[in-house]
């Protein structure tokens, strides 16, 4: 991996020169990662990123070249440049480890450092978080509209090709079965699966020598694509070519309900009882939920994954909320008191309060460790520099399984409406809400705010 140094934002180099000619940039301090209010109404978000924030804070240096543009394109002053050629992360990071579902106010990172070290870490952390939160939250509304149906990500040829690579791995977090992006497999070990376009039927002179090719090369538990002219002609011609085992037929256009059910009556006529009905084309949540009676056994999701449904971002924001005060000797709480952006002070610890059958109850935000007969969320990812958390993504799709399953049935409301759990601080405080849109907040989709205790 490069250096990720200089993907950032020149502000934090503007801030970092300020704190060195003031003598601050050495005062330990604690930024939290957070977002005031679930985007979009959504009743709970999954965190997906640490990992690939983790790997990209391990290649955050400033070599030869970062500092020679640095240099001749005056972005900061020579003592700066002194300083960001020895920068090494040194201190401390907490946070929700992925697959965790969060809330407002979650303290999904934690960051202790000194001031120069932790402020030039907010860009990397907000994109990488914001980006992969964002597709992991609308993966999960799917996979569960979807029950025990796998859903497949398709989605690389909508999105930048370095940016599908990261909504493979958060959709594989959040319970997709596989993708059709090699990198992806490559690098992150998720499942790949893929099959034929309508362009491989178009090539050939006709619609069975396209179906005997494909069956000829990849065996008859291949995947055909059955939309490309006539569909019941073409099931006909799919079964007649790979016989009753054909392995699955793909519809991608059309009416998905009613072809579906076509599809799967011609196949059991035709004796391919075992073959599955693949249905793919603009698919969302609303769509897969809408089919869930119909006789489909799989979803591919493209575009509407990877632009998070709609909601392309998590809002997260990274502040400061604590620093040693001048004497050095303990921290402080700090917050700003700007209009509907508020923030509070000191370092925070995020805990859910689950029912005695395991039902989560609230999500309980503390300043003073752990809340007591709460379930903690936080881990250490961070020791003095040193990574201390790494895991599967395998141990990740677990969590996403048994957090979510801890969650109120409310959880799998797809329309917009309130966080299905509350969002406590202790002590009470006001944590901040920042509603919708006014023209695109629904009757029932009012901001949680906190509750106070």
């Amino acid at each position: 991996m490069p250096p990720t140094s200089l993907l950032t934002d020149h502000y934090e180099l503007t801030m970092l020169q300020g704190a060195l000619r003031s003598g601050t940039a050495r005062r330990r301090v604690v930024f939290e990662l957070f977002t005031r209010s679930l985007l979009g109404g959504r009743r709970y978000g999954v965190v997906a990123g640490t990992g690939r924030f983790l790997d990209g804070l391990a290649e955050f240096r400033f070599g030869p070249d970062e500092l020679a543009w640095l240099e001749r394109t005056g972005v900061v002053d020579g003592p700066t440049l002194e300083w960001l050629a020895d920068y090494r992360f040194r201190g401390d990071v907490w946070g929700y480890p992925e697959g965790e579902a969060f809330f407002a106010g979650s303290p999904v990172l934690t960051v202790e450092a000194t001031f120069g070290e932790a402020v030039l870490l907010e860009t990397l952390a907000l994109s990488v978080l914001n980006h992969d939160s964002a597709i992991a939250s609308a993966a999960s509304r799917m996979t569960w509209a979807a029950g025990d149906r796998p859903c497949i990500e398709m989605g690389s040829r909508r999105t930048h090709e370095a940016a599908a690579v990261a909504c493979a791995r958060a959709a594989y977090v959040a319970g997709f079965a596989s993708t059709s992006n090699l990198r992806a497999g490559q690098r992150w070990a998720v499942p790949t699966s893929g099959t034929s376009a309508h362009a491989f039927v178009l090539l050939h002179d006709s619609e069975r020598a396209a179906f005997a090719a494909q069956v000829d090369a990849l065996g008859a538990s291949t995947t055909l694509l059955i939309d490309t002219y006539d569909v019941p002609a073409a099931v006909r011609t799919a079964v007649d070519v790979a016989g009753p085992d054909l392995g699955a037929v793909r519809i991608d256009s059309g009416d998905l309900a009613e072809l579906a059910a076509q599809v799967r009556a011609e196949l059991d006529a035709l004796g391919a009882r075992s073959t599955r009905v693949i249905v793919t084309g603009d698919l969302d949540e609303h769509s897969i939920a809408a089919l869930r009676a119909s006789p489909v056994d799989g979803y591919g999701v493209g575009t509407s994954l990877v632009t998070g449904s709609g909601q392309p971002t998590s809002g997260f924001v990274y502040k400061l909320v604590a620093r040693v005060g001048d004497d050095g000797a303990e921290l402080l709480p700090v917050a700003k008191n700007s209009p509907r952006k508020e923030t509070i002070g000191g370092r925070k610890w995020g805990c859910r309060r689950l029912a005695d059958d395991g039902t989560a109850l609230a999500e309980v935000i503390t300043v003073d460790g752990p809340a007591p007969d709460s379930r903690p969320l936080q881990v250490q990812l961070m020791r003095a520099g040193e990574r201390v958390w790494d895991e599967p993504l395998a141990a990740s799709r677990e969590r996403h399984d048994r957090s979510r399953s801890e969650l109120p049935l409310s959880a799998r409301r797809l329309s917009p409406g309130r966080p299905t759990i509350p969002t406590e601080s202790i002590p009470a405080e006001p944590m901040p809400a920042e509603p919708m849109p006014a023209e695109s907040m629904p009757a029932e989709s009012i901001p949680v705010e906190s509750k106070e205790v």
